[in-house]
């Protein structure tokens, strides 16, 4: 062999050395950073355990993360507040701008409740589990179910748990909801509002009525109801822009047939119902919305003299639809065509003539 092919084989040789050295310090170096032992030096405390032996422990900075029943570390230590959840999830908080705030990670120490939260909540009725949340930024709550997964598709402004209900509120209404299997179920709905500066409360608790209809299908037959009432008294089709009717609505204005009404006033709404209705129309569900309305009429009697009354007429206002997304204004009107005009008053029976001259003298006898 040559003395320059030695030189060219010394320094393979020297090569593989230095790469096998490298090889195994890296596969040292792994084993060490994966084994228990390793993982024992950054755990402090443990804390509790879930039903697969994972456990929350603490390093020595006071920071918590996951190890698993070998004491792997599965969640690194980056949380100043662990504990554990439903269905290998955590609640988790982090001081976030000087303010821990709280939210949800899995095992895999992924986000999956964005840490917006001032306070997360577990409840359970009965075997219905559920979280509560309290946003930070503005108070208003999220309410989670087992999985976290929102249970509705908005935020609340207030949240009060008693020993079997959930009260919620948010909007114009007030909500009660009870367990049903795995699920919340609405018992019963109370929704304010206004309408030409008459307030107005309806409440509904029929389960069977509830089952069917969410808070936000609920809000918006009132909002509607409120816009017809607005067109009805004042004629100005201006007040149902925007409400959603299919292109087929029929809404007529209060007494539209009599020509010698003047003006029209609201002074009160006295009752306010939802109820189910059938249509044989189409199998979609009809529900109408009946106002009980204090009005005040004036208008110009057959003598021609200006004249006025009060008295109470109902409207209707029919709905169909199944979710908010394919709710529908059907009709708007009220039942009567006209007003309980005043009648004129009634002649005594003995003040009105008969037919034929009259004889206020006796018969004679002799006749």
């Amino acid at each position: 062999m040559s003395r320059r092919m030695r030189l060219v084989v010394s320094i393979l040789f020297v090569v593989i050395i230095v790469l096998a050295a490298a090889i195994t310090k890296f596969y040292s170096d792994t084993s060490k950073s994966t084994s228990p032992q390793s993982a024992e030096t950054d755990i402090d405390k443990m804390h509790g355990a879930d039903r697969y032996g994972n456990r929350i422990f603490e390093n020595s900075s006071g920071l918590y993360g996951i190890a698993d029943a070998n004491d792997r570390i599965i969640v690194a230590p980056e949380w100043s507040e662990l504990t554990f959840a439903d269905n290998d999830m955590c609640i988790a908080a982090s001081s976030i701008n000087g303010t821990v705030l709280k939210g949800c990670i899995n095992y895999d120490g992924n986000i999956v409740v964005p840490l917006i939260y001032k306070s997360i909540t577990r409840h359970a009725f009965g075997s219905f589990t559920f979280y509560t949340a309290e946003a930070d930024a503005d108070g208003s709550w999220v309410i989670y179910d087992r999985n976290f997964s929102p249970c509705f598709s908005r935020s609340w402004e207030s949240c009060n748990i008693s020993d079997d209900t959930i009260t919620l509120s948010g909007g114009n209404g007030i909500y009660i909801y009870c367990a049903d299997g795995e699920k919340l179920s609405l018992i019963n709905a109370e929704i304010s509002g206004s309408v030409m500066n008459c307030p107005y409360t309806m409440t509904a608790d029929s389960r069977t009525l509830l089952s069917k209809l969410s808070p936000d299908m609920l809000e918006k037959m009132t909002y509607v109801t409120e816009r017809y009432l607005e067109f009805a008294f004042t004629g100005s089709a201006d007040n149902l822009t925007g409400v959603n009717t299919g292109g087929g609505a029929v809404f007529s204005v209060l007494f539209p047939e009599e020509k010698q009404i003047t003006g029209k006033k609201l002074n009160r709404i006295s009752g306010i119902f939802i109820y189910p209705i059938q249509s044989g129309d189409d199998d979609t569900p009809h529900y109408a919305v009946s106002v009980s309305a204090d009005t005040s009429i004036s208008y110009t009697d057959d003598s021609g003299r200006a004249s006025g009354l009060n008295d109470t007429y109902k409207a209707v206002v029919e709905f169909s639809g199944t979710d908010l997304r394919d709710l529908e204004a059907v009709s708007g009107g009220f039942v009567l065509s006209k007003p309980n005009y005043p009648q004129p008053p009634s002649v005594p029976e003995e003040d009105i003539p008969t037919d034929g001259p009259q004889n206020d003298t006796p018969d004679d006898p002799a006749e």
